[in-house]
């Protein structure tokens, strides 16, 4: 399998509900939430793509461009942008859906890099 082959493999898409519990005093996603669920795909598609132990070592510019309200769906799809040596790129996207029209848009997009690493929490190539 090919490399484009493998990062089309590796995109990952879950979808949740935003319920009451998840949201601020401004009925909208905590943003310390949106983070964690950001980095929960990210992650999954890392590991799908490598195959490997990865870690989170960093996350940069997370673009909170629109807040997602209570009573929506979300979609969170990870998509693996830069291969390394031993890291890796994922951009990740939410997309806000209304439940009961087919009204979507995007509302926070970001990247977070993940390191494969061994049993040791050594760093490994992602690739063999």
């Amino acid at each position: 399998m090919n490399l484009e082959e493998r990062i089309q493999k590796s995109e990952t898409r879950i979808f949740k509900a935003v319920f009451p519990n998840t949201t601020n005093h401004y009925d909208t996603l905590f943003g310390g939430t949106a983070l964690q669920l950001m980095d929960e795909v990210a992650f999954i598609a890392a590991t799908r793509f490598s195959r490997k132990r990865c870690v989170t070592v960093s996350s940069d510019k997370i673009d909170f461009s629109k807040p997602i309200p209570a009573g929506t769906i979300i979609e969170l799809i990870g998509r693996i942008s830069r291969v390394g040596n031993t890291s890796l790129d994922v951009h990740v996207e939410i997309f806000i859906e209304e439940m009961y029209s087919t009204q979507r848009e995007s509302a926070i997009q970001g990247s977070f890099t993940f390191v494969a690493v061994d049993e040791n929490k050594q760093p490994i190539p992602v690739l063999d």
